[in-house]
């Protein structure tokens, strides 16, 4: 519980500016439904209440200490959360097994977690303006910096690198330009940049100054949203030549109660497979693919091996399916959730593994503190990690496959395409997130990873949202949600490689380094000053 005369030594307006920018980060991702235009533009002043807050004085009139720099950001961060993730409660609830009151307190604990990285920002901003020998100005310019740090930590230490800043503008083809040199990171900089600007504008005693800092902040906005928004920086959009079957069972968790139940759902998904829907369907397909889905087919079962092989046979292409994988162990099975390829000459190929698990969901992280939450890992299996990540080769092409949660991990995803993929394929099974924001801010990252890589993706969902995405991140095709079919869509290989699929994260590693600086700066004087306040006192 928050102590009251720390509550007091921080000003109303303080939290009231943090807790402003925290509805403006909530809306301006996916709420239900894809961000409007005007939503997203949002972005560009989202974190302006949050950094006057931070750069402000006390009502006293003195500095902010650096505790309560921490617990603006975590008060601000927990809230971003709250409304950004609200999703895992309905999660946790209807398909985890869990009770309304367990799942909302694993949601808040969640947050409260989460929050950290905010409360990180904020101490960072509050070691660097209690530092004499740095002007306000160049903390303000540090920001940018160490908020693109902060992104990266959480990508490296908790893993949850979900709906970072520069997502927010994936639909912006002039600003994710810069993805195929810095990832998304490059685009959390910038966005933040222009909020710089504007709270430099604010604060700024000289009026010149304030000026040139609004004009700067407007002449970003303008020409990145408006030249973003015309399409300038990419081509028009068109349907590649290749073409793929995707297959949209739209199954309900935990639908396969019986074996006969299961054939039934494998008939389906052959019946629909063989002859997708759109008058396109005798044209000679490329692949199928099958997604992640709540059925537990497994790479091992003769029956499916068959009807794999018949469908790969019949349709002269190979398929990839979502599957359950298992290898003997001396205590039994491991088993993976996994990816298998069939191949209409070779058979059954090769599996893929899903490396990056999804904490909770795939498997209880410190499982004797979070015995609790194994309710959600009992419908979908307490799996095992992949061990690598390699593409799958067939027909004379390679492919990057990564499963749901993956899609969240640039710096992982891109492997597929540095180790020769031509074309991504992402199984998927947003299912389990009903029909809250989460399919969407799901695929938003999905198209990021496309910019970044400059490859297509065939994003394969159990509900949807089903689509191809080109390799300037626009949904070209598209399957209507919750509907059960099997749709043609076109995509094109893709050989070229990026700077960021070569060298990954480096630009935010640049930020990591120059923010590491600056602490080390920010400690070292906080030390000195110690030192000569310890000697006047003797």
């Amino acid at each position: 519980m928050l102590d009251s005369r720390r509550m007091h030594s921080i000003p109303a307006r303080a939290w009231l500016l943090a807790s402003s920018s925290a509805f403006l980060q909530v809306i301006i991702f996916p709420l239900s439904g894809p961000v409007p235009p005007w939503r997203a533009a949002l972005c560009w002043v989202a974190m302006v209440p949050f950094l006057l807050a931070l750069m402000g004085n006390s009502g006293s009139g003195e500095p902010l200490r650096i505790r309560d720099f921490a617990l603006l950001g975590y008060f601000c961060g927990f809230l971003w959360y709250l409304g950004n993730c609200y999703w895992i409660l309905s999660t946790m609830h209807l398909y985890g097994g869990l009770s309304v009151l367990a799942s909302f307190g694993i949601m808040v604990l969640f947050c409260l977690y989460l929050g950290l990285y905010h409360a990180l920002f904020a101490t960072l901003v509050g070691l660097l303006r209690a530092c004499k020998s740095l002007h306000r100005s160049v903390v303000l310019i540090a920001a940018p910096f160490l908020w693109v740090a902060v992104e990266l930590a959480r990508a490296r230490v908790t893993g949850f690198p979900w709906d970072l800043l520069g997502g927010v503008q994936v639909q912006n083809s002039l600003l994710t330009a810069l993805a195929p040199v810095g990832g998304v990171y490059a685009l959390s900089y910038v966005i933040m940049l222009a909020n710089v600007e504007f709270c430099s504008a604010w604060i700024f005693k000289n009026k010149k100054l304030r000026v040139q800092s609004l004009c700067v902040g407007l002449a970003m906005v303008v020409v990145l949203e408006v030249g973003g928004r015309m399409g300038l920086g990419a081509p028009p959009p068109q349907q590649g030549t290749e073409t793929a079957v995707l297959l949209q069972p739209n199954l309900d968790v935990g639908a396969l109660a019986s074996p006969s139940s299961g054939a039934a759902v494998l008939q389906d998904a052959m019946n629909l497979s063989l002859h997708p829907t759109r008058t396109a369907a005798q044209t000679q397909r490329a692949v199928t693919l099958w997604p992640e889905s709540p059925a537990p087919f497994e790479t091992d079962d003769p029956n499916l091996r068959e009807a794999w092989l018949l469908l790969a046979s019949r349709t002269g292409a190979p398929v990839i399916a979502g599957t359950i994988g298992r290898d003997p162990v001396s205590t039994g099975h491991e088993i993976y959730n996994s990816a298998a390829l069939i191949d209409p000459d070779s058979g059954y190929v090769g599996r893929y593994d899903k490396v990056h698990l999804v904490p909770f969901g795939e498997f209880v992280p410190f499982e004797q503190v979070f015995s609790f939450a194994g309710g959600l890992t009992q419908e979908v299996g307490n799996f095992n990690r992949g061990k690598s990540r390699s593409d799958f080769y067939a027909g004379g092409h390679a492919y990057g496959v990564f499963i749901c949660y993956e899609s969240v991990f640039g710096d992982e995803v891109r492997e597929f395409a540095r180790n020769g993929a031509e074309v991504f394929v992402n199984l998927s099974n947003d299912g389990w997130y009903g029909d809250t924001s989460a399919p969407f801010q799901h695929i938003a990252m999905a198209q990021m990873r496309a910019i970044e890589n400059r490859r297509w993706v065939l994003r394969d969902t159990n509900t949807g949202i089903t689509a191809s995405i080109d390799p300037f991140g626009r949904i070209i095709e598209r399957v209507p949600r919750h509907t059960q079919t099997a749709a043609i869509v076109h995509f094109d290989y893709e050989h070229e490689t990026t700077f960021y699929t070569r060298y990954g994260d480096l630009f935010a590693y640049l930020c990591a380094l120059i923010t590491t600086a600056l602490f080390a700066w920010a400690m070292v004087e906080r030390y000195q000053l110690g030192k000569r306040s310890s000697q006047r006192s003797l």
